[in-house]
């Protein structure tokens, strides 16, 4: 799978905003609503389980950003990497390219 981020959300799971992929796991964006969600999931390919971030505080602006267990000790840059991506696709779905080496975009600072 390349790294540009891929709306294939699972028709079985209308909470499902969308995949993305940093050329080595794909992951997929989860709301935890289907109405005004205050948080978002990610997991890691495909598996609902393997819990890699879970940002909270949608509604109010007080966002929190809690990494699985698994993920914690990731790099800084890749861990700002991803919540962004992982904002992109909760809000948008299916973008344009957001390749890691395309430069820096803007950037969501979660609490957490």
């Amino acid at each position: 799978m390349s790294d540009r981020l891929q709306h294939q959300p699972d028709p079985r799971d209308s909470l499902v905003r969308g995949d993305f992929s940093d050329g080595h796991t794909d992951f997929t964006v989860r709301a935890s609503s289907s109405h005004a969600p205050d948080s978002f999931q990610v997991s890691a390919n495909r598996n609902p389980a393997d819990l890699v971030l879970i940002v909270s505080g949608l509604n109010s602006g007080n966002l929190h950003a809690t990494w699985g267990d698994e993920w914690r000790a990731f790099a800084p840059d890749w861990k700002v990497w991803v919540e962004d991506a992982a904002f992109e696709v909760f809000y948008n779905g299916d973008l344009a390219d957001t390749r890691r080496d395309g430069g820096p975009g803007p950037v969501k600072f979660c609490n957490g």
